[in-house]
């Protein structure tokens, strides 16, 4: 590969990272692109990030969640839709359970 062979001297830090990069990339070629061929692997790996992009935006629009109390609330509130779906309950669905006060509960298999 062109990118390998021009960084293989690893004249500097730089070179030295991008042939780092590189050599990844294809030892790893296959689980990198899984996404392509399986539906069910995400294409990124920042589902974490995703969960708790929420709550910084509500807090920078709205000025919210000034305690930790309420922050904590809109977590559990927040986790409840979120953690259902991970299981493919529907929304409406885990919403509507909830509402008759027979609230869906995954497994603790």
């Amino acid at each position: 590969m062109p990118g390998i062979k021009s960084t293989a001297a690893r004249a500097c830090n730089l070179e030295k990272d991008h042939n780092a990069l590189a050599r990844r990339l294809l030892d790893r070629h296959d689980d990198h692109l899984r996404f392509t061929v399986d539906a069910r692997v995400p294409s990124d790996n920042n589902a974490a990030g995703r969960e708790i992009r929420m709550i910084k935006i509500r807090q920078k629009v709205s000025g919210c969640l000034r305690t930790l109390a309420g922050a904590e609330q809109f977590c559990a509130i927040r986790s409840y839709p979120a953690t259902a779906a991970k299981h493919r309950i529907g929304l409406l669905d885990a919403l509507t359970r909830l509402a008759n006060r027979r609230p869906w509960l995954p497994s603790m298999a």
